[in-house]
């Protein structure tokens, strides 16, 4: 997809994995214009909470060729590391929202950005960047209402899916979704075949599944 350089344009941002131990972060980024809107809708673009996980892997791939997006990935490892420097999670978020952001504005000249609203409004903006701070930045509850931002979540859910299949494949066993008791079980099997130390390369390790996965 070719960048436009419409400044009537709206960025959307929003992220996937944040309350699934396995896998990693992704944080994506959709930049809409008005004249593309109703052709996201009309594909079935919304929130991706709201979608079985073909459709959002699916709708995503039409998507990319809709508006430009971008995609920052912190997988397990780097995703520990960073909260290790950071020791909260709202800026972690923020660090990486940022990076969506100015990656995609490096495409795309655009004036407006929307984000779902997580912890203090000023993690964000402390975060941002060179050109990220020359913009209008939006933080609110329930943002994937906004076309644009539904259109990130689901760009990036899909990556979500994908990684987080990559890392099942890649250590010859399933990694469930979210942080239940299937995840528990999976963790301990995980660890059984793999190490305890191992953990860190599929998981997030500051989840209070961490504890549960490995007491005896």
């Amino acid at each position: 997809m070719t960048a436009s350089s419409d400044p009537v344009g709206t960025i959307g941002i929003d992220e996937s994995g944040k309350g699934d131990y396995f896998g990693p972060l992704v944080i994506a980024g959709a930049y809409v214009t008005p004249d593309q809107e109703e052709g996201l809708r009309t594909v079935g673009v919304r929130d991706s909470k709201a979608l079985a996980d073909k459709k959002a892997i699916t709708l995503a791939e039409r998507i990319r060729t809709l508006c430009p997006t971008t995609l920052v990935v912190i997988g397990p490892e780097r995703y520990n590391g960073l909260y290790a420097s950071f020791k909260n999670l709202n800026k972690l978020l923020a660090w990486g929202h940022a990076r969506a952001i100015e990656n995609l504005l490096e495409q795309v000249g655009c004036e407006r950005v929307i984000a779902d609203q997580f912890g203090a409004e000023r993690f964000l903006n402390n975060a941002l960047m060179e050109k990220g701070r020359s913009i209008t930045l939006i933080q609110k509850h329930r943002a994937e209402q906004e076309i644009a931002v539904a259109a990130a979540s689901i760009v990036a859910r899909a990556e979500f899916l994908r990684r987080l299949g990559d890392l099942g494949q890649r250590y010859h066993l399933p990694l469930p979704k979210g942080a239940s008791a299937q995840v528990i079980t999976a963790g301990k099997a995980f660890v059984k075949q793999h190490s305890s130390d191992a953990l860190s390369q599929v998981a997030k390790l500051h989840f209070r599944t961490t504890e549960k996965i490995l007491i005896n």
